[in-house]
């Protein structure tokens, strides 16, 4: 696939965005999550350029090729900064086209349900991964609730003093660290312990090769991990900067994809928030929940023909139905 991908960089929003792309037609978004890049839609991009799409990944600010972004300040990778990216890249490489659908998993999730959340003008419809909406609770910061529930050596808690979970990744290895995150498919939470949070895992599962470990190590060793882990340290600043939108719901057409064995489907509470009506009330245009068994977190790479076969089905539905509605208008 790599020999077809175009590798573009433009500057937005202050940062210079490199984004992957292929095929002609319709633009998808793409958007990844941690600890990714726009590599880890390989599967899908390609897929969908077949089919008649132009597959749009950019890598988001702290990530990748994408530069600019300053690492020592958490507080500039909000979700407001990477809509903020994400919406003037759209202007860029798409000014002709009004909306797009959007592909979401992990942070890419989160950064996706925020884009439909501020710019719902941008989004034909959503297809999210992993990560389901979480709605602001004005009652208490995400850090404060996070520490409570799952104590100080849950990962979100642990990843937040700067250069501290980076020194520690470093004792580990680069190829460690990925290849631990990538192939976790425990349902339940993950914990770092100080020292040394986990052991060297050598086994890969099928889906995933050497090779592609590999590609991803390349690119984290020449970026190291800061950016992508201010993510996590700009949590409780998304809180603070969207008090606005506290109670607002999600107003575009969306399908929600999650493996059985995610450590998101086994958090507290979440599959009675999934299937027992919390959800689609947040979420009205909501199609459906699918959850496919004996799968873990990394979902499009653990099963892509599956996730590709979603993606297409839901963006054909809902272009047809557009179609009809302008047909009915005209």
């Amino acid at each position: 696939m790599e020999g077809q991908v175009e590798h573009k960089t433009v500057p937005v929003n202050g940062i210079n965005m490199h984004f992957a792309e292929i095929g002609q037609g319709p633009l998808v978004l793409f958007i990844h999550g941690f600890p990714e890049f726009w590599y880890s839609w390989r599967h899908q991009m390609s897929f969908m350029a077949k089919q008649g799409y132009r597959a749009v990944s950019p890598d988001l600010r702290g990530y990748g090729d994408t530069t600019g972004a300053p690492k020592d300040d958490p507080s500039k990778f909000t979700t407001l900064d990477i809509v903020g990216d994400l919406v003037e890249l759209l202007n860029k490489i798409a000014p002709q086209e009004e909306k797009v659908f959007v592909v979401g998993h992990d942070w890419g999730a989160v950064a996706s349900w925020a884009l439909c959340l501020y710019r719902p003008d941008k989004v034909k419809a959503f297809v999210c991964l992993s990560v389901a909406f979480n709605p602001r609770n004005p009652m208490k910061k995400p850090l404060e609730t996070l520490r409570a529930v799952y104590g100080d050596d849950y990962y979100v808690v642990r990843f937040q003093e700067p250069g501290a979970i980076e020194g520690e990744f470093e004792k580990m290895g680069v190829k460690n660290v990925l290849k631990y995150f990538l192939t976790y498919k425990t349902p339940g939470p993950i914990y770092l312990k100080k020292g040394k949070p986990f052991e060297d895992n050598n086994k890969l599962p099928c889906w995933l090769s050497e090779e592609e470990v590999d590609f991803y190590t390349t690119k984290y060793e020449e970026t190291g991990f800061t950016g992508a882990l201010n993510f996590y340290r700009a949590i409780d600043r998304n809180w603070e900067l969207t008090s606005a939108w506290t109670g607002a719901k999600i107003q575009v057409p969306v399908k929600f994809i999650v493996g059985d064995l995610d450590l998101t489907y086994n958090a507290p509470g979440a599959k009675d928030y999934l299937h027992k009506g919390a959800f689609k009330k947040l979420v009205p245009l909501l199609d459906e929940v699918v959850v496919l068994q004996g799968v873990g977190h990394f979902i499009h790479q653990e099963k892509p023909r599956e996730i590709n076969d979603h993606i297409y089905n839901f963006i054909s539905k809902i272009s047809s139905s557009n179609q009809s509605k302008t047909c009915a208008i005209l």
